[in-house]
C-alpha cells in the first residue's frame, strides 16, 4: 500500500508507477474518493482477493471497508498531513506488515520515536542533480515588501512562474489573515494587475482544480493564488518565486513544504514570506525558517518549539507524559534508558516472569490502552 494526503498527488504516483511497471506483471489499483461508486466496488474487490499487488491512494484506504488478502508493506508519503490513528489503521490491518514513512519534514512525534529507538531513519540529504539554491527572505516593512514585488514581477517577465499563498479562504470574523477571494482581487488590481492569474484551493471540485492545475502547467496561468492545497503533489519545475502572506499562521512544517514548491528545476527558487507575528515564539518560528532550507534542522526546531508528542497517545506534538526528564535536555540519559531496556525486553518481552509482576502491573495501568500506537511513526 502507498498512501498519500490529497488525490493530486495519489493520482500523480499512479500514474508514476503505471510507467514504472509498465513492462512487468505487477497489478495495481488507485483507491480515492474521487472513484465512482462502481469503480470503487471494483477497486474493493480487487484488493480483497489479491488480483493487484499495489493498492495506491488517499485517506479512502483506511475508511474501514478495505479488505486485504496479505498486507505486506504500508508506505505513507507526506506522513506529517496523517494523524496517529490514521497511520495505525494500516499498521494493524495485515500480517505484521513492514513500515515506511515519508517526509521532508519530520513532525516531533518523529524526532522522539528516533530517540527512543523506535524508529529507523535514512535520510536525503542531498538534492536532485541539477536543483539551483533556494533563497527565503522575511519582508518586515513595506519598503521590503514594495521591492519584493518589483523583483517577483522581473522574474515574471522572465518567464518564470509564481505563487501566492494565503492560509483563508474566506475572511472570518475570528482571523485577520489575508483570505484567497481578497488577495486575488487586491494583487488583479495592483501589484500584478499586467499578468494572468488564477485561483486553487480545498473547496473547489476535482474538475476545478484539475483545470487550474492544466492552466498553471501549461503556463496560461503566470501566477497562482491558492491555499496550502499546493503544499504537497504540485510540480511545477517553472514556478520559481513564492510569496507567503499570513505566514504566522502556518506551522514550520507547513512553511518548509510549501516552499518546496519553487525548487523543482534547474533555476533558482526565491520564497519571501509577509507575516505580523503576535508572539516571541512565532517570531523565533519564521527566523529559524528563514535561516535553514534543511528539513531535519526545522524539524529540531518544532521539536523545540511544540514539545515531543505523546510517544504512547495520538498526540503529535506537546508535552510527553515524563515526570522529570526533558527529552531534548537529557538525551545521553535516554540513550542510556533505551539500552537498558532493550536488554530488559530481550530477556522478558511480556514481563511474564515473576520478579517482573509488579512492573507488569504499572505499565499496563499506565499505557495499556496506548501500547497499539507506541511504533507507529
Amino acid at each position: 500500500v502507498l498512501m498519500a494526503p490529497t488525490e493530486v498527488l495519489a493520482r500523480q504516483h499512479y500514474r508514476t508507477f503505471g510507467t514504472l511497471l509498465a513492462k512487468s506483471q505487477v497489478r495495481t489499483v488507485l483507491l480515492t474518493g474521487g472513484l465512482t461508486g462502481s469503480e470503487r466496488e471494483t477497486a474493493l474487490s480487487q484488493i480483497a482477493s489479491g488480483e493487484v499487488d499495489v493498492v495506491i491512494g488517499t485517506q479512502a484506504i483506511v475508511s474501514g471497508k478495505v479488505k486485504f488478502k496479505n498486507l505486506a508493506l504500508v508506505v505513507i508519503d507526506e506522513q506529517h498531513k496523517f494523524g496517529v490513528r490514521q497511520r495505525s489503521v494500516l499498521k494493524e490491518t495485515g500480517a505484521d506488515p513492514h513500515y515506511l514513512v515519508m517526509t521532508a519534514t519530520p513532525i516531533p512525534r518523529t524526532m522522539t520515536m528516533t530517540m527512543y529507538g523506535d524508529l529507523d531513519v535514512s535520510t536525503i540529504k542531498e538534492s536532485p542533480p541539477g536543483r539551483q539554491k533556494l533563497n527565503t527572505y522575511w519582508a518586515k516593512e513595506p519598503e521590503q515588501q514594495r521591492k519584493w514585488w518589483e523583483f517577483y514581477r522581473r522574474k515574471l517577465k522572465e518567464g518564470r512562474q509564481g505563487y501566492c499563498i494565503v492560509p483563508l479562504v474566506e475572511e472570518s470574523e475570528n482571523w485577520d489573515a489575508a483570505s484567497l477571494n481578497t488577495t486575488y482581487e487586491e494583487l488583479a488590481n495592483g501589484e500584478l494587475h499586467a499578468y494572468r492569474l488564477g485561483l486553487l484551493h480545498g473547496r473547489m471540485s476535482p474538475a476545478e482544480k484539475d483545470s487550474a492545475m492544466q492552466k498553471f502547467n501549461s503556463g496560461e496561468t503566470q501566477v497562482l493564488v491558492a491555499t496550502s492545497v499546493v503544499e504537497v503533489g504540485v510540480d511545477v519545475p517553472n514556478a520559481t518565486v513564492m510569496t507567503i502572506r499570513g505566514a504566522e499562521r502556518f506551522g514550520l512544517a507547513q512553511l518548509h513544504q510549501l516552499r518546496g514548491r519553487i525548487h523543482r528545476g534547474a533555476f533558482p527558487g526565491y520564497c519571501c514570506v509577509f507575516a505580523e507575528p503576535q508572539s516571541e515564539e512565532s517570531s523565533q518560528r519564521l527566523d529559524a525558517f528563514v535561516a535553514s532550507t534543511d528539513g531535519f534542522e526545522l524539524a529540531e526546531k518544532d521539536f523545540e518549539f511544540r514539545g515531543p508528542g505523546d510517544l504512547l497517545g495520538t498526540r503529535q506534538h506537546g508535552l510527553p507524559p515524563l515526570r522529570i526528564a526533558d527529552l531534548q535536555r537529557d538525551q545521553s540519559i535516554v540513550v542510556e534508558a533505551r539500552g537498558d531496556a532493550q536488554r530488559f525486553v530481550a530477556i522478558d518481552p511480556e514481563l511474564q516472569l515473576p520478579e517482573n509482576a509488579l512492573l507488569q502491573r504499572m505499565v499496563m495501568n499506565r499505557y495499556g490502552k496506548a501500547l497499539s500506537l507506541g511504533d507507529v511513526g
